[in-house]
């Protein structure tokens, strides 16, 4: 077992509150964790989370000592990121409003959008699926609307972008993916 694995596991061992445990994004939330502290992803150090929600978090869905990083990550600068409080408004919008953890993960998600690569690695998880369960279980409204199975980050932004009829819309850093040519090529 890696030692992304063993914290996630080790994370999810965590007593918490029993509408906590009932979360479907405790897990994700715990992937998530295991990845930043394993130096994956472009997360800052509070996840770009506003004021004392980190400690939120952690208090709320994983209780005790918080595991020391393995890694140091990459963060990337939310500093430049004009559209920031846009895909947080859109976010907010099309939450389930079910459990605390979609607020955390409205900024989460949006800062995470920063980064260079696919939304699912900015965010240091360990696959795609992670990341499409986060969004259907977060924010049903807005996942369900991606019908053609497009990536999510490209998703997000073409949605506000669409929303607030701007046709020149930005994409954070995809002319350096390596998926740029299949992400920009003609939907079929």
């Amino acid at each position: 077992m890696t030692t992304r694995h063993l914290l996630q596991a080790e994370l999810l061992a965590r007593p918490a509150a029993s509408r906590v445990l009932a979360d479907p994004n405790r897990p994700v939330l715990a992937s998530l964790l295991a990845g930043h502290l394993c130096g994956e992803g472009v997360l800052p150090a509070d996840l770009g989370l506003p004021g004392a929600e980190l400690e939120n978090l952690w208090n709320a869905c994983f209780p005790g000592d918080r595991p020391v990083p393995v890694l140091p990550n990459q963060a990337a600068d939310l500093s430049g990121m004009s559209e920031r409080q846009d895909l947080i408004d859109l976010l907010l919008a099309h939450r389930a409003a079910r459990f605390p953890s979609e607020s955390w993960l409205t900024f989460i998600v949006a800062a995470a959008c920063a980064g260079s690569d696919h939304l699912w690695h900015d965010l240091g998880l360990a696959n795609r699926g992670e990341l499409s369960h986060l969004l259907y279980n977060a924010f049903p409204s807005l996942a369900r609307q991606n019908t053609g199975d497009m990536k999510w980050k490209k998703f997000l932004y073409r949605f506000y972008c669409a929303r607030d009829g701007i046709y020149a819309c930005p994409s954070p850093s995809c002319g350096e993916c390596v998926d740029y040519a299949h992400c920009f090529s003609p939907e079929t």
